[in-house]
């Protein structure tokens, strides 16, 4: 048999132009530049002590916290936003998936029964019936690449979810570890006030006996009673403010408010020293950083989804089977039927649909490549920030160090002079409370600390290089076709 070569034209055409659908490239120029090093370019930050640097999925166990640990576990296994972030996962696998069957061949298998009058019948005027059973068979041939782009997107839509995924584990992680420091720091802070409102009490007590000895003026003793009254309502304001927070870590670890309590213990945490490394290793290790890559790449591959809209589809069919008017006849060899096609397709106007397409998926390329470079920017924010918070922090925390050692000293002095007469109530009560205002101070400077911490191992994605190393994973935007 022979075949027309006018029929074989547009299929040679279109072999000769399936070189032309491809996905752009990404210029690099466009891409976010990692910065030779951090601002906070200090020593403490590049170095540590090989048990602090090395990578960790389990990074809180650095504070060396048995209460903090179980309660990460309790989050992992019940917190919600968890549990959503892996049902969208799943979705996007299932999704590529179903992406990925459109390359395979299609085959199906059915039966028919027809009851047919009319002119279109075999006797005209008559009804007949007709049976027909068998396979049928379907492939669209990918040669312009349009199925294997939109499959590599759908794959690329799984993998930011994937990334995502890891990236709620670690906002979680670190609400989880940042709410219960705050609680610990907190309850010290509260053991301070309460000790001091324990300490105006008695000396209430002893001013008012004082009072009735006529020692003392009653004015002496309504300062007393002031200074007592202010710091109950501070200890019930912490009170209430722990309860606030014990509740958001309810939440966070998967239980009703009502039936979640943390008591309050004598607590000790490590500090730990968290090397920043090179910000050229924050690109791939920081989850929502990687998530914006892989919307990139996914987006590069659907500009060439809608590009190879402009090249003609040619799929191939072919079905097998049997049919026949009679149905006791319909599986004999006599009755068999079989039939082989292909079929290209090519729209010569759609109103400007396809190039209305193309357009489309290039503003999603161009509004993903601006929303990574966000992220980016960010992400090298976030590190700077948190690293020039713990520089700062450390050394309030030794000022203020200084300014408890000089307020618990004046407190004593002040005590001495006062019982002998020496200073006025005034001058005790102002020592007394510039004490008590300089422990909370050292308190909230160390829960602030310990939050910078946690954001910092945040900000670093959940784990660092040893000896700030750089990037595990090349990130090669504009080479990626």
């Amino acid at each position: 048999m022979t075949l027309n070569t006018t029929l074989l034209t547009p299929v040679l055409a279109a072999l000769v132009l399936a070189g032309c659908a491809s996905a752009p490239q990404i210029d690099a120029s466009a891409l976010p530049t990692a910065p030779a090093q951090y601002r906070e370019n200090d020593a403490r930050w590049m170095r540590a002590e090989t048990a602090t640097v090395a990578p960790r999925a389990d990074w809180w166990t650095l504070f060396d916290d048995p209460v903090l640990d179980q309660l990460e576990q309790q989050a992992a296994k019940n917190n919600n936003a968890l549990q959503t972030a892996a049902a969208n996962l799943a979705r996007a696998r299932a999704v590529a998936r179903i992406t990925d069957a459109d390359r395979a061949p299609q085959v199906g298998v059915g039966a028919q029964v027809t009851r047919q009058g009319g002119p279109l019948a075999e006797d005209a005027g008559t009804a007949g019936t007709l049976g027909q059973v068998g396979a049928s068979f379907s492939y669209e041939v990918d040669l312009f690449g349009r199925l294997s782009e939109a499959s590599r997107a759908a794959r690329l839509d799984a993998d930011a979810q994937v990334a995502l995924l890891e990236d709620a584990r670690l906002l979680v992680h670190g609400a989880v570890a940042e709410t219960y420091l705050a609680i610990r720091v907190l309850d010290q802070e509260r053991r301070v006030v309460r000790d001091t409102v324990a300490a105006y009490r008695n000396t209430l007590d002893l001013s008012r006996q004082r009072l009735d000895a006529g020692d003392i003026s009653e004015l002496d003793v309504a300062r007393i009673e002031t200074e007592l009254a202010v710091n109950e309502s501070d200890a019930l304001a912490l009170d209430r403010r722990r309860a606030v927070l014990e509740h958001g870590l309810a939440v966070l670890v998967g239980q009703a408010a009502s039936d979640f309590t943390l008591e309050a213990t004598d607590w000790t945490a490590t500090l730990p020293t968290i090397p920043a490394g090179l910000p050229s290793a924050l690109l791939s290790q920081r989850p929502d950083v990687l998530a914006a890559q892989r919307a990139v790449l996914a987006a590069q591959a659907r500009v060439g989804v809608a590009q190879a809209a402009w090249f003609p589809n040619i799929a191939l069919t072919g079905n097998a089977g049997y049919a026949s008017t009679d149905l006791e006849d319909l599986f004999k060899w006599s009755t068999r039927a079989w039939g082989i096609g292909a079929l290209l397709s090519l729209p010569i106007f759609d109103g400007g649909r396809r190039e209305a397409g193309v357009q489309s998926a290039q503003a999603d390329l161009d509004g993903a490549l601006s929303r990574y470079r966000e992220q980016a920017l960010v992400a090298f924010r976030d590190v700077e920030d948190q690293l020039a918070s713990l520089r700062l922090l450390s050394e309030q925390s030794d000022a203020q160090a200084r300014a408890v050692n000089s307020a618990t000293r004046a407190m004593t002095l002040s005590e001495h002079r006062y019982d002998n007469g020496l200073v006025s109530q005034l001058d005790l009560l102002d020592a007394r409370r510039s004490e008590l205002a300089s422990r909370r101070v050292a308190l909230q400077v160390k829960a602030a600390r310990y939050q910078s911490t946690v954001a910092l191992i945040r900000a670093l994605g959940g784990r660092w290089a040893p000896g700030g190393g750089g990037a595990t994973e090349p990130v090669a935007l504009a080479n990626t076709p």
